[in-house]
């Protein structure tokens, strides 16, 4: 099979080569691009395990690229953005992506932060089939284990139909795992997406509460998993 393939797509020439050679003197095959359409040529050759993506890249920028790469490949994708971003962080989680590093970034930061998605992408479970659409007016309600969330009014309900009260950053949390189901999303990851600026323990306390709060029957089935050394994870979809 051969070493995971590690992807750089960086237009600063000596960054990239740096990364590149780092990469590929540790356990990983590594191949450095510089634009978009070099990004989908070396993809096309052969799927990477994760992707390295610069976000200030010219022409197409790599938030375009994060959405192409998430609805086209199964691969990992880092976002690499400029110190004072967080917006280009937020939105790149959004749109797919697994992690994010800050520029200038120690090697040895962004090894570490390959090596963790590469472990993410071996341990997640295979993909759910997607239930059929029967009625397009309304947006289905999204399962969390026995309970559901209704994504408009990002309203909980527990399996007899009654509302769950949540806390604005429990909501945002449910809501979170709910649109990835059996995705394991990092501290960071969640703690970005939520707005607490990387406070881990912050995301630890509020995982915690929602996570009390969905339990559910006798044996208190819980749908929100923790993922050692890496993160959380939505596991199933009720019944």
């Amino acid at each position: 099979m051969g070493n995971p393939l590690v992807l750089v797509v960086e237009d600063e020439i000596d960054l990239r080569d740096a990364v590149v050679e780092y990469l590929g003197e540790m356990e990983f095959d590594a191949h450095g691009v510089s634009d978009g359409a070099a990004m989908r040529a070396a993809v096309a050759a052969r799927m990477p395990a994760v992707v390295v993506l610069d976000i200030a890249l010219p022409g197409e920028t790599g938030l375009a690229l994060c959405r192409w790469l998430r609805r086209e490949t199964p691969a990992g994708i880092i976002m690499a953005t400029a110190a004072g971003q967080p917006l280009d962080r937020v939105v790149g989680l959004e749109l797919g992506a697994d992690d994010y590093v800050v520029k200038p970034y120690e090697l040895r930061e962004l090894l570490a932060r390959v090596r963790s998605v590469v472990r993410r992408i071996a341990r997640a479970p295979a993909p759910l089939d997607p239930a059929p659409v029967l009625a397009p007016a309304a947006p289905a309600m999204l399962p969390v284990g026995a309970f559901r969330l209704d994504p408009r009014g990002l309203r909980l309900v527990d399996p007899a139909g009654a509302e769950v009260h949540l806390t604005q950053t429990e909501l945002a949390l449910v809501r979170i795992f709910a649109e990835r189901p059996g995705r394991v999303l990092s501290r960071t990851a969640l703690a970005e997406l939520v707005g607490a600026r990387g406070d881990g323990r912050a995301i630890d306390i509020a995982v915690m509460r929602l996570r009390k709060k969905l339990e559910h029957g006798p044996a208190g089935d819980q749908p929100i998993r923790t993922v050692r050394g890496e993160g959380y994870r939505l596991d199933g979809t009720g019944s």
